[in-house]
């Protein structure tokens, strides 16, 4: 059975070098965290919103279950600054909740910052293995062989935590233990969790590293790789279409106005 998040298709942006990409997401997670204008930012988050359903590479209906999450992400990231925040043109007040015009843009702002900021960062994640992303660090960034097969055996070591954990827990339930009463009950559970698990996860830790010590993984000397990561042309047309995306939204923000605010801060 194939697992829910494996992309119909491989395009070009699947093929872009991993290193070069990250260091190209990264620049845009800095354009989006500079933003202080409301209209740049909302068109941001629609373009690049778009640019996941046309270049992830998986079918429309799981980009749409990912979509939805975004609904949370804008209310939880906005309603704090909309109900607390500061402003001198005060819409309503009840209690400790004072909304005003100031602190009602300046949330929605920070809600479609996150928005973006998710868009960004699941259209890298969808589109990089995480195997590869690392063979292209140690490749073009030289990234030390020790702490990058550290990072790839601690992704591979969470899928035998999670099992570990369901393991645990149906011991427990043979063994007649139910559900805790009251504090100290659910801090009992806990510790029959938690002793076992990390005891295991420092075992497994421990095997792991002396593997990798005996396999000379320091660093020490020059390593052979069985992936190999360039640069290409594909590298350059992701550079090209980020761009675009940022040109377009500006571009958008100062011909349709939805705001009108320069500056929300």
């Amino acid at each position: 059975m194939k697992p829910l998040l494996t992309p119909k298709t491989k395009g070009w942006l699947h093929r872009a070098n991993p290193a070069c990409k990250l260091a190209l997401f990264v620049l845009l997670f800095l354009v989006t965290l500079f933003t202080h204008r409301p209209d740049f930012m909302f068109y941001q988050a629609v373009l690049f919103t778009l640019l996941l359903f046309l270049l992830s590479g998986y079918e429309p209906w799981k980009i749409a279950l990912l979509v939805l999450s975004f609904l949370f992400i804008f209310i939880s990231s906005s309603m704090t600054m909309i109900l607390f925040g500061k402003g001198e043109h005060e819409w309503w007040a009840w209690g400790l909740i004072r909304i005003s015009e100031e602190s009602f843009y300046r949330g929605v702002h920070i809600g479609l910052k996150s928005v973006t900021f998710a868009a960004e960062g699941l259209l890298f994640v969808l589109t990089t293995s995480s195997v590869a992303l690392f063979y292209s660090l140690m490749q073009q960034v030289k990234l030390a062989p020790k702490y990058a097969y550290s990072f790839m055996a601690s992704v591979r070591l969470l899928p035998m935590v999670w099992e570990e954990l369901q393991i645990r827990r149906n011991a427990l339930r043979i063994r007649g233990v139910c559900t805790p009463q009251g504090p100290r009950g659910w801090a009992k559970l806990a510790r029959l969790y938690a002793v076992p698990l990390l005891s295991q996860s420092i075992r497994r830790a421990h095997r792991v590293a002396v593997a990798m010590e005996a396999k000379d993984f320091d660093g020490s000397r020059p390593r052979t790789y069985y992936y190999r990561f360039a640069y290409s042309r594909y590298d350059l047309l992701v550079l090209l279409v980020m761009a675009a995306a940022v040109a377009a939204a500006f571009a958008l923000s100062q011909a349709y106005p939805l705001f009108g605010i320069a500056d929300v801060r």
